[in-house]
């Protein structure tokens, strides 16, 4: 198959930056905290950090930090070297994905004296609690949703797309409108399965899996595999190679979304402040809604964004609770980080970011539009590595289609056949 192959290369998945975030000693006291992100949450981030720095003269932290691309394989093989981070910006299945007597994370119930664990609602920390033990400490709730570049859309003259169909007809305007370059919706390889999960949902309303089963036939995957299909060759979304040959690893830096060529993403709400900041001047990013032409139900899911959690081998695992507590829960620090992982779900944060007035940006906005509509929960297989990493089966699927190396019935049975392994604890 002819595709894009994704790299790795671990010493440059990770930027050290040591000098946003107070100096590097080394020692029982340093902390290495590590996170992925866009330039925005670096810098608060960093502040954050800083502030709590001053009032902690005994602890030093070492910053790391990059973005998305090659960031959990880098962080994975760490895991398995023992070589991670202190504390780490995780994602919710790394719980499982990473869960060994020689690595993984702690049980942050043993520092309930550090942090205040009754902000959190108890079915949010039960979704972060793996064999009785909270291995981590959530950060915020997300879920897939439609940003448009309203901008292009004015220039095509038609509105942001309301409805499926509508979606669908404004590939033939923005072809004889704006010209073949331009598409009303990107969605690479990762987004198309969601966008699979979110229309299979909306027209059959069963979860993704239940008690370990997917619910969902082959020819019902099928069925969403040549929906996204047809949006290709309808022109709605742009081949995936044509993505690729952009070179970037991801929208944000991709100079056909910055200068809007394409018109829409769909993305998780909690990053929605990168993709604002990426566009040219002149572009105008808006929340969709939801489409409920596709079937009677409210189809997609949220998760646990990401959270906080501290190393099986920190040396000083009481300051990682600490610079935790501080960064979820701290005034300063909560004012400095604002949305930039979404809106907060501890209840103190959450309070402070509304009296300050930061829950009317568009992050809260998406946030708000999916915490209304959606009703399902991702299950952790979902994101497993072997189907969700690089080169793993969804990729595999999506880019075999798209390149014309599959039919939709060969995707649908490497994509059944893949997700049954995976949820049989088998490599796929």
């Amino acid at each position: 198959m002819r595709k894009r192959v994704g790299t790795l290369c671990i010493t440059a998945a990770i930027l050290l930056n040591n000098a946003g975030c107070g100096t590097a000693s080394g020692g029982k006291n340093e902390i290495r905290f590590s996170w992925w992100g866009g330039e925005s949450r670096h810098k608060a981030t960093s502040e954050a950090v800083n502030a709590f720095l001053s009032s902690q003269s005994e602890i030093t932290v070492r910053c790391e930090y990059g973005a998305w691309s090659g960031w959990e394989d880098a962080a994975a093989a760490a895991l398995y070297a023992g070589t991670e981070p202190d504390v780490m910006q995780v994602n919710w299945n790394w719980l499982t994905d990473y869960n060994s007597e020689q690595s993984g994370f702690l049980d942050l119930y043993r520092f309930r004296d550090i942090m205040d664990l009754q902000q959190y609602d108890t079915d949010v920390l039960e979704m972060c609690t793996v064999d009785g033990e909270l291995r981590c400490i959530p950060v915020s709730e997300t879920g897939r949703v439609f940003f448009w570049n309203a901008s292009l859309y004015e220039r095509a003259g038609i509105p942001v797309p309301d409805s499926f169909a509508a979606l669908c007809d404004a590939g033939a305007v923005f072809r004889e409108k704006l010209g073949d370059e331009y598409y009303p919706l990107a969605l690479g390889w990762y987004d198309r399965m969601l966008f699979a999960v979110y229309y299979l949902q909306c027209k059959y309303g069963r979860e993704w899996v239940t008690d370990g089963v997917l619910q969902y036939s082959e020819a019902e995957l099928a069925e969403a595999l040549g929906v996204i299909q047809d949006m290709e060759q309808g022109h709605v979304i742009p081949p995936l190679r044509q993505i690729a040959g952009g070179g970037a690893d991801s929208f944000d830096k991709d100079e056909n979304w910055i200068t809007g060529k394409y018109g829409g993403i769909y993305e998780w709400d909690s990053s929605a402040g990168k993709f604002i900041d990426s566009l040219a001047d002149g572009q105008r990013l808006t929340v969709g809604d939801y489409f409920r032409d596709i079937g009677a139900y409210r189809g997609g899911f949220s998760k646990i964004a990401l959270g906080f959690a501290v190393s099986k081998h920190a040396d000083n695992p009481e300051a990682c609770a600490k610079l935790i507590s501080y960064l979820v829960s701290d005034e300063t620090a909560v004012r400095t980080l604002g949305t930039e992982r979404g809106v907060p779900l501890n209840h103190k944060a959450y309070q402070i970011c509304s009296d300050a007035g930061l829950l009317g940006d568009i992050t809260a906005e998406a946030y708000n539009k999916m915490n209304d509509w959606v009703t399902f929960r991702i299950d952790p297989a979902f994101e497993n590595a072997a189907l969700k990493g690089v080169n793993g089966v969804y990729e595999d699927v999506f880019t075999g289609i798209s390149y014309g190396d599959y039919t939709v019935s060969q995707g649908a049975e490497r994509l059944y056949a893949g997700i049954q392994a995976a949820l049989a604890g088998e490599n796929p």
